[in-house]
This record gives structure tokens, sequence and C-alpha cells, in this order.
């Protein structure tokens, strides 16, 4: 079968959603084409097992696209790593499994620049929708939907007393709940995971959906191109067991291939900045500002040793920890790494939180982009990660080559905004005020990394280019507005091409307060929503 309505392409924390979503529709018939493979290993769905996907490099080639930045200007020319799922679920499949929905203001700031239903009144239906929120259904949070979200259980001594000292320190409460009224405080970090088994949104939207006569699935399916014929997107060129294969869209195509993967394929058909398309020998359809309005979290991390921080750095204690959840069940390797999120102001005048701090109970590679097996201290350790959530540095997406094998060009041309360096400077100073509270004294001893060598403020800025690395958050370069600078519509229709939509994280027009794994389920609840209408 060639011929289908809908055509969704990737699986991703969006794509996912979509399919899962039309292809309720009986009378709709629905392609999912993927360029990763299938999502049933253990090593994605035991939550533990990140561990591994994330520091052993045969197991990472396997799930992760392996994409680097350009060597970063304003970070000693870095090559940043930029992990991105190449897998079913794709980067719902290899992350955190962290569920934050962002901060009101997020999306009403979207509203008010013209994205008219993209208000937090008008999307608080789609999340409560999307949720099975293990606190139970209230004007604000839902349950009975696909996503599982629990709090983390069994926190360690040394994440709890992080909670005391965050409130005690920064003035803040201690939220039952950081997805509800209030963002501002600190609170026990929500998963979405539940039983010991990770809930992407292939395991969410998919699974339940594989036996639909009405929605065939192929993984392995790399997009080369979409077909435009007329002004109007007919369809896509994929490449599937080594052949090339053509599938037709009766209705839309949608494009969920992520923050560089969507930018890739327009441009590879013809759909971005034309003088660049022209150079590369590219025939033109559109000329948007596909690739641009690229931005990121980025996070700098501080570890404490913790002689109560819960977990060892060494092979003996990931491997009988992953004994004991076989076993008996209940350990760490059942839920996220994280213990702890912290949403806090930079200044008491910052109208919203405009700093995170993400807390595990063990510590974290001194230099992120550290080739092969990155090197992790093996005490027990409390890291905390001070994360720059609104960032004002802006990069790009631009292609290498017409040949779709090739990998874009990513530059987010991280620090490269001034502000953002300070920003990230006094987050640092502010969880070193945190961790020397009274709260802390019984839990942690030395800081470790960066170390007591760059307490002053002058040395961070010189050190935090050097270790600063990505949340892995990207977004923004098929930005969704109304003017010059759109590449969608409130719609997410592509302009000047009829019959394709984009659902990513690339249709946002600013980063979201948090990670961004939630905003994506429902952004492709919000299309799905579109297409049926």
């Amino acid at each position: 079968m060639s011929h289908f309505d809908t055509i969704v392409v990737g699986a991703g924390s969006s794509g996912c959603v979509v399919a899962g979503r039309l292809s309720a529709e009986a009378g709709r018939r629905v392609l999912l084409l993927e360029a990763g493979g299938k999502d049933n290993s253990f090593l994605i769905r035991k939550p533990g097992m990140i561990a591994l996907i994330h520091t052993v490099p045969e197991i990472r080639q396997k799930f992760d696209w392996g994409y680097k930045t350009v060597p970063q200007a304003t970070a000693l020319d870095r090559k940043v790593k930029t992990t991105r799922g190449k897998v079913m679920g794709g980067s719902s499949s290899i992350n955190g499994m962290v569920f934050v929905r962002g901060n009101r203001a997020n999306y009403d700031s979207w509203a008010a620049e013209g994205c008219e239903g993209w208000a937090f009144d008008d999307l608080l239906p789609l999340f409560k929708r999307l949720e099975d929120y293990e606190g139970g259904a209230s004007e604000l949070r839902g349950t009975g939907g696909p996503v599982a979200v629990n709090h983390s259980k069994n926190l360690s001594p040394a994440s709890l007393a992080f909670q005391e000292a965050v409130s005690a320190t920064c003035g803040v409460p201690k939220l039952d709940d950081y997805n509800g009224p209030r963002q501002e405080g600190v609170g026990v970090v929500q998963v979405n995971a539940r039983d010991g088994v990770r809930f992407s949104s292939s395991k969410a939207y998919i699974d339940p959906a594989r036996d639909r006569d009405n929605l065939v699935v192929h993984s392995g399916a790399h997009v080369q191109r979409l077909l435009i014929e007329g002004g109007r997107c007919k369809g896509v060129v994929y490449r599937h067991d080594g052949q090339d294969k053509v599938a037709y869209a009766e209705q839309e195509v949608v494009l969920s291939a992520g923050t560089i993967g969507s930018p890739q394929i327009m441009m590879l058909s013809g759909i971005g900045p034309a003088e660049e398309l022209r150079a590369l020998g590219i025939d033109v359809k559109a000329d948007l500002p596909v690739g641009h309005n690229l931005h990121d979290h980025l996070l700098f991390p501080m570890t404490w040793t913790a002689p109560r921080g819960g977990h060892k750095g060494t092979p003996w204690h990931f491997f009988s920890s992953l004994l004991k959840e076989v076993t008996v069940g209940g350990t760490w390797m059942a839920r996220s790494v994280f213990e702890m999120f912290a949403f806090l102001k930079s200044d008491p005048s910052a109208p919203i939180p405009d700093i995170q701090l993400h807390s595990m109970p063990w510590a974290y590679p001194p230099n992120p982009d550290e080739e092969g097996r990155p090197t992790v201290d093996q005490r027990p350790c409390l890291t905390v990660q001070p994360t720059l959530i609104y960032p004002k540095s802006r990069g790009r997406i631009t292609l290498q080559s017409n040949d779709p094998s090739v990998a874009p060009n990513i530059d987010p041309r991280y620090l490269s905004d001034p502000a953002d360096l300070e920003l990230l400077v006094r987050a640092a100073l502010i969880t070193r005020e945190i961790m020397g509270a009274t709260e802390m004294k019984s839990e942690v001893g030395s800081e470790i990394e960066p170390g007591p060598s760059f307490l002053d403020p002058q040395l961070l800025r010189t050190e935090i280019p050097k270790r600063a690395g990505t949340v892995f958050h990207p977004v923004g370069t098929c930005r969704m507005g109304v003017d010059e600078r759109a590449v969608v519509d409130p719609q997410l229709r592509v302009r000047g091409i009829e019959g394709l939509r984009v659902a990513d994280a690339s249709i946002m027009p600013s980063i979201t307060g948090g990670n961004t794994n939630a905003p994506c389920i429902l952004i492709g609840e919000k299309c799905a929503d579109l297409l049926r209408r």
C-alpha cells in the first residue's frame, strides 16, 4: 500500500502522538515513518538503562544520531554533543523521563505574538488529556491519559536535604506539584515511568494502536525528501531496506522529525532560505527562514561528595542494582536519575523563574563532550545542574550537502549573548549558597566539580564555557507565528505549501521553562486535533 490519508514523518515525542490519535479514526489510513529502529529493547524500556545508553559508545551508536554542533566560538570552539533519539519514540526513548509542562507564561507569550489557540488556558485540556497523573485529577491535572506521570520514589537523604536547603535559602515553597498552580519552588521530580517501565511516546501512543488495520508503522525508514508539486506536498520519498520507496498522502504530510531533522528534510525538499538552497543545487519551492531561531537549554554541572547520595559511579553498583531490580524491583533502575527540581528567579524582579536546578544523587561527567566512555567520579555524590532555561543566544541549522545521509550543520551559538553567561554565573553562585546551607551540612562534603579553585565569579566566567553542556532541548527551527520570521502558521501549516504541517519542538517560537518532552507531546496532541477538525 502506497497511498494514505496522512503520512507522519518521525516517530518521536510528537509524531507518535499524531499517528496514534489519528489512527483511532477507523476510516483514516495513517503511515508512520521512523528512521531509527524498534524500541522493544530492554535497554530502552527499563528506565535505569539510560546510564548505559549515554555512557557506552557501542550502545549509544545504536539509539542516537551522534550529532555534534559545529565549533562553538564562544565556548572555546568545542563541538558539543547533541543527543537525539534514533529509535521509535525518538528522544523520549532515551531521555531522563522527566515531566515538566513549563510555565503558563510561556504559552501565553506565544498567543500574545499572534499564535491564536496556544495560550495556556487553550492548551490545558490537552495537557490533562494526555496524562495519567498519580496525584489524581484536579482543575489542573488529568488522569486516564496514555502517558503515566508519577513522582520519583525512595529519594536519597541528600536530595531530601537539598529540598529543605533550597526552600530555606531561597525563600521558596516546597512544592507538591511544580506542574500545578505555581512553578517557583522546589519539588520532587515527576517522571514518565510506571512499574519499572519507561513511558515513551511510542509506548504510550503506538503500542496500544499496533493492531489497527489503518495504521502502518515502518521503522528503519529514512525520509529522503518531500514530494512537492504545484505548491502542494503530495507525499514522501524514503529509504527502507536499502530501496527508495514512495508514499502518497491524499490529505496531509506531518513532519515530526525534530528540531534538527524537520528543517533538514524541508531544506532538502526545496523549502528554506532560497540562496542557500540554490547554492547546493536544490530547486526552491518556498523561500522561508527554515533552520533559523535555534536555541536550547544550557547547564553547568556542579558536584559535591555526599556519603548518602544514593549511588556510586562503579560498574558493580550499576549491575548489582540491575540484578536487584530484575529480581525484587523498586530500585532507582525503575525511575529517572533525577530526584529534585527547583525553579528559581535569578533576581526578585524577574517575572517568572528563569533558573532550573536539576539534582541527581551521583556524579556527572565533568566534561559532557568527552569522547568514548566519560570519566565519572566513583564516590557517592550529589550533582546539581544550574540550568539556563530562557537563553537569549540564537543559532541556525544549515545544510552541509544535498545528500540526505549527511548531517546538517548545527550551530546554536551557545553563550553568544553575554547575558546567558552572566545568568549561568548567577545560577552557579545561588547553587553554592544552597549547598552551603545548614540543611546540607550533614549530607555533603567538598565541592569536587568545578571545585574550590573556581570560587571567584570571574573564574567561573572563564570555566563555564569549558564545561557547560546542553540539556538536549533544541527548539525553534520551524518557528510558528504570523510574521515573516514564521515557517508555520498557528495551525502548524507550512507557509506557501499546501498539505504540509510540522509538529515537534521546532515550531516553538521560544523555549518553554523546563524540560521539553511534555510540551512536545502536547504539540502532537494539538496537531492531531487540528487535523481531525
